[in-house]
């Protein structure tokens, strides 16, 4: 069911003002391409109920595939997925999320593929060495790393979530698992390495990878080093479905989903948040349109970037050795059946048929012959 409140409705309705609220060509070439899914611009196909006692005739639009557009994540999200549920190892996996802070706001503006990169290699450098150190561990580790930007208002809120395996591969080729448990309430809980030290060393190293990219502002480099830095770390995933589930959740994720969009009117947007400084609360935010235009852009990528990153065990190059290495140890992972089933377009008139295509067009529209069954 097509929503009344979405980005792309939105957009369309200030596309002749995107230049003046976007001045990056390559964010506005995006905009534009979430204005036009799942539209007629987009070109389509026409599907025919197979039920004989339906038989009605409906028309579809092809979507964008952007990776910033909020109607084309799911399908690609699930993909991902599947393509990833294979790689997963026997064992506890932790979640951490590294943050930069704000004062970084501007650089990230100007410079965001120097920024976000220095965010992944510093993020992976932090939990290779502290994996390395054998009064840690002792051993090569791995890591998928997820960018995000925003935050719940679509501000700009920079952040790397990582999915780690409790573990690592040591010189002998032997699987050592973390001593770090992770419970809450436990004097002695350490969520995968000490989180103090991780901060320190996260701030210095970033630091000083950017000082070599850039002359650094002295206000600027003092700001940073008032306060800690943050990085979060949560309880260990025990089972392949807790993975699978956060994969999903973060993997294909966009700065605002359509279903948060509660309403526009008088030319404001009303969208539901979270208030993470209070626990998660619920709140209800507003914003003018044009500057909830505006911040949407703010997220969008820079050509060619990449978001998902994997490192060390779990990359391309390594995963295929190490997973047999590591299942030969622990015994390969029981997945659960996630096996996809074909899954058939229903009949939205009938409820009970499937529909199948019968024709094709472009963005000049359905064939004559096909308008005044469709009534266009």
């Amino acid at each position: 069911m097509k929503r009344a409140t979405e980005v792309g409705n939105l957009i369309r309705q200030h596309i002749d003002e995107i230049p003046e609220i976007v001045s990056n060509p390559w964010k506005r070439r995006t905009m534009y391409a979430v204005a036009r899914c799942r539209t007629a611009a987009m070109g389509g196909h026409i599907d025919q109920c197979d039920n004989p006692n339906c038989n009605k005739v409906h028309i579809s639009y092809n979507s964008c595939r952007n990776r910033h557009c909020p109607k084309c994540q799911g399908h690609l999200r699930e993909q991902w997925i599947q393509a990833r549920e294979g790689d997963l190892l026997n064992t506890k996996y932790f979640h951490v999320v590294f943050t930069l802070p704000h004062h970084l706001n501007e650089l990230v503006l100007q410079k965001p593929d120097l920024i976000y990169g220095l965010l992944f290699k510093t993020a992976w450098s932090l939990i290779k060495d502290f994996g390395c150190n054998p009064k840690l561990l002792g051993a090569a580790m791995g890591m998928i790393a997820i960018l995000h930007t925003w935050g719940q208002n679509l501000s700009l809120h920079p952040h790397l979530h990582c999915i780690i395996p409790a573990g690592g591969i040591t010189k002998s080729n032997k699987w050592k698992a973390t001593s770090a448990k992770g419970k809450p309430g436990c004097r002695k809980a350490r969520y995968l390495f000490p989180i103090p030290e991780m901060k320190k060393v996260f701030r210095a190293r970033f630091v000083s990878a950017l000082r070599k990219e850039i002359k650094l502002d002295k206000t600027l480099s003092e700001k940073l080093f008032q306060k800690s830095w943050v990085i979060h770390c949560q309880q260990p995933f025990y089972g392949p479905k807790q993975v699978i589930e956060y994969l999903g959740r973060y993997t294909h994720k966009i700065a605002i989903s359509n279903s948060r969009i509660m309403s526009a009117s008088n030319g404001q947007i009303t969208f539901r948040a979270k208030d993470y400084r209070h626990k998660g609360k619920k709140v209800v935010l507003q914003l003018s349109e044009k500057e909830f235009i505006r911040r949407f852009s703010l997220h969008i990528l820079p050509k060619g970037f990449t978001r998902i990153r994997h490192y060390g065990i779990l990359s391309s190059t390594n995963k295929k050795a190490c997973k047999h290495i590591i299942d030969e140890q622990l015994g390969s992972l029981a997945l659960p059946d996630t096996e996809k089933k074909i899954v058939h377009r229903i009949c939205p008139y009938c409820k009970k048929g499937t529909l199948v295509t019968i024709s094709v067009f472009d963005e000049r529209g359905p064939p004559i012959q096909w308008k005044s069954l469709l009534k266009i």
